[in-house]
């Protein structure tokens, strides 16, 4: 009778790509006793690379202890179960060769994946970290920590390209009213000494989409009116974010404002990842009411006394009943908690506008309102923002547009 293994891999990388390292546990199925275990330093490599050469390690193990033995791998990289299983397409030029590499070790009737949540491979994640740390001989802050790019974890479901769905994830209490102006609600320890291990944060990478006819006007341009598609340069610039994007290697979800500007953005970015794009109300524009279309220079002609009133008042409403900062603020509040909820320890692609973009990192820094007009944010710019189970918040990149440079 042929012996039967358990294989958990894990692979990590701190920047993405950074220092990286894997580690994998061979078990025996019947009695559950650890058979051997493997972990290796990788140099500077991705996440999902440091991932595979996980697997490779482990089906290697496997096939040295009895070649005959049919494998079990389990693994919390959905990315790569998913692509093992042949659900999900091999489009990354890296992945291809360390795939084909996996599937020559057993015959392919020998080995079935599974993917399971990271919190259940938890050895093979501490023989990656200890791997790394031995790399670089310095202390682990918590993988995901070095860049806004934090390892990809479980997608709970497979993507169907092309889908666009409305957004269903789990709901939680709003603390907006409360927290406005500060982010998260619950009270931070500021620093890292307090909590030398905080996991892998919930990683929202935040994409403005790209222009529009307005946009190189500087015209108001909000969820309120004419609700116009990408120009000719802005589906180029989508298409190079996209590029962008797909060699950072790290996005697990792509969540889209209902606009058609953002749709489009994110369909360009979903095409290039093989993945979905879900709906979310939370990160739509602020509603510019009567202002919408109009060059701030025409509002001050127009409307000067309102504009004065709003300029230094974020909880004035542009005129004709627009949307103030302050009800924007409250609303990204609350689908921050959401979201932070939903995606804890993931890394997810938020394809939305200036004032949410803005309103993410005026949160996570504690910052006034009114530091809103002091930012600039480019269109198809990428900026990015962590949540740490502290409840500290630390932005990572803020308005690069380096990919849009040919």
């Amino acid at each position: 009778m042929a012996r039967e293994f358990i294989v958990e891999a894990d692979g990590g990388s701190r920047g993405n790509p950074g220092p990286a390292g894997y580690g994998a546990v061979v078990i025996d199925a019947v009695t559950g006793e650890t058979l051997t275990e493997a972990a290796e330093y990788l140099g500077v490599v991705t996440n999902n690379v440091a991932e595979y050469r996980g697997l490779l390690a482990g089906l290697r193990a496997a096939h040295d202890l009895d070649p005959s033995a049919t494998v079990h791998v389990r693994m919390d990289s959905k990315l790569v179960i998913e692509q093992m299983s042949g659900r999900w397409k091999i489009k990354h030029p890296d992945m291809k060769p360390l795939a084909a590499e996996a599937a020559r070790v057993l015959p392919a009737a020998q080995v079935t994946y599974e993917w399971i949540p990271r919190e259940q491979n938890k050895h093979a994640d501490r023989l990656a970290n200890e791997a790394m740390d031995a790399g670089t001989g310095v202390p682990r802050k918590g993988r995901g920590a070095e860049t806004f790019a934090a390892p990809p974890r479980g997608r709970d479901q497979p993507p169907r390209t092309g889908t666009v769905t409305t957004a269903d994830a789990p709901r939680v209490d709003s603390r907006a009213a409360r927290n406005v102006a500060t982010g998260p609600a619950a009270k931070p320890t500021v620093g890292w000494a307090s909590s030398p291990d905080m996991g892998a944060p919930a990683t929202f990478v935040l994409l403005r989409h790209g222009e529009t006819p307005l946009t190189p006007q500087k015209r108001f341009s909000g969820s309120g009116g004419t609700d116009p598609e990408l120009s000719p340069v802005g589906l180029e610039q989508a298409q190079r974010a996209a590029d962008a994007l797909a060699r950072r290697g790290t996005i697990e979800t792509i969540l889209a404002s209902p606009l058609t500007r953002t749709r489009q953005t994110a369909a360009a970015v979903a095409e290039r990842l093989g993945l979905d794009v879900t709906i979310e109300e939370g990160i739509k524009e602020t509603d510019f009411g009567a202002w919408e279309g109009l060059t701030f220079g025409e509002v001050r002609e127009r409307y000067p006394d309102d504009l004065t009133t709003w300029l230094a008042d974020p909880s004035a409403h542009p005129t004709g009943g627009g949307e103030s900062f302050a009800e924007t603020a409250a609303r990204i509040a609350a689908t921050r908690d959401k979201l932070i909820a939903a995606y804890a320890g993931r890394t997810v692609l938020l394809v939305t506008h200036v004032t949410p973009i803005k309103t993410f990192v005026q949160l996570a820094l504690g910052a006034p309102l009114q530091s809103l007009f002091r930012m600039e944010l480019s269109a198809a710019s990428l900026s990015a923002v962590a949540y740490y189970a502290d409840g500290n918040a630390s932005v990572r990149l803020f308005n690069e547009t380096s990919h849009l440079r040919p």
